[in-house]
């Protein structure tokens, strides 16, 4: 198991945030989304936790299969899909992505916000993340994949005309206010030898890129989102939902959880590396076996 923990500030309050983080993670989906690949909406509902209490419970499932690198697509079949699910307990967030064939793959993502920046080394209260595993990703100075590259989202050349806030310079981190901090502990595995080192590192270059392009998205869309009412953004994000899916399933024009979850044939040999591989290859031929959780390879879904 490869654990980091990621700190990203945004010249925003905690408070603020709460409505940006949900208007952001729509939109970002509904962008990303379309001709049979992305985010496709399955439950979004309130929830109450034992132990966090009241909140929102959210699953998804992520069609990414044209996205992996050819070395994945080697033992993945042709139609899969991720599932993620996020309970929102803000200031505070679980999310997990799980696929059900390969049991031995699992991401969960800590997060919680905090008006600082990013100086709190202990801020899930219980054992601190190793200095060497603690990563601060930069949405001004940080790079990301050119094709995510928009000059208007470019905390560098942005400037809100709501807030008067922007653009950001160079140690901007430093005094810059308002300040804020998303606190993301990333723990990802895929206990399978011969791959779990390079999937494992693979999930975590892209955690980096999503995590990046999301809060970057975040910031230059605040004058799209500031000074909505929860109630106001929560009716934005059923809109959007409903958008997206249709998005999702516009390749074949049917529902995509309709679509063969798996309809790539294996040969016995294939059948035997994927079972010591800890796949489960009976789910191969049964679509109700199909897969749950999601995987940050795609951020469609931003990581709450």
């Amino acid at each position: 198991m490869l654990m980091k923990e990621y700190r990203i500030c945004m010249p925003l309050t905690v408070e603020e945030y709460r409505i940006g983080q949900l208007y952001m993670i729509s939109k970002h989906s509904c962008v990303q989304s379309g001709g049979g690949e992305g985010v496709e909406v399955i439950k979004n509902e309130p929830d109450t936790h034992p132990q966090h209490g009241p909140g929102q419970l959210t699953e998804k499932r992520i069609y990414l299969n044209s996205k992996l690198p050819s070395w994945a697509k080697a033992f993945v079949p042709r139609f899969f899909y991720v599932t993620e699910k996020a309970w929102n307990f803000y200031p505070y967030t679980i999310t997990e992505y799980s696929i059900s064939y390969l049991p031995k793959f699992n991401i969960r993502i800590e997060t919680r916000f905090e008006n600082n920046n990013g100086n709190n080394n202990n801020v899930f209260e219980d054992t601190p993340t190793p200095a060497e595993n603690v990563i601060f990703l930069d949405i001004l100075s940080d790079p990301i994949p050119e094709k995510h590259y928009e000059e208007s989202e470019d905390p560098g050349r942005w400037q809100s005309s709501k807030t008067g806030r922007g653009p950001l310079e160079k140690g901007w981190r430093d005094d810059y206010k308002p300040i804020m901090c998303s606190y993301k502990r990333v723990q990802c595995s895929f206990e399978v030898y011969g791959l779990q080192t390079k999937t494992e590192e693979f999930i975590h270059k892209n955690i980096r890129d999503i995590l990046l392009v999301g809060h970057r998205q975040a910031v230059a869309w605040i004058d799209e989102w500031h000074g909505l009412s929860l109630e106001e953004v929560r009716e934005y994000e059923q809109a959007m939902q409903e958008k997206t899916n249709s998005k999702v399933k516009s390749n074949t024009g049917s529902p995509a959880a309709s679509r063969p979850v798996f309809s790539r044939s294996i040969s016995v040999t294939d059948e035997r590396s994927l079972k010591k591989m800890g796949v489960t290859t009976a789910a191969m031929s049964d679509p109700s076996l199909s897969s749950v959780p999601q995987s940050p390879m795609r951020l469609n879904s931003t990581p709450e």
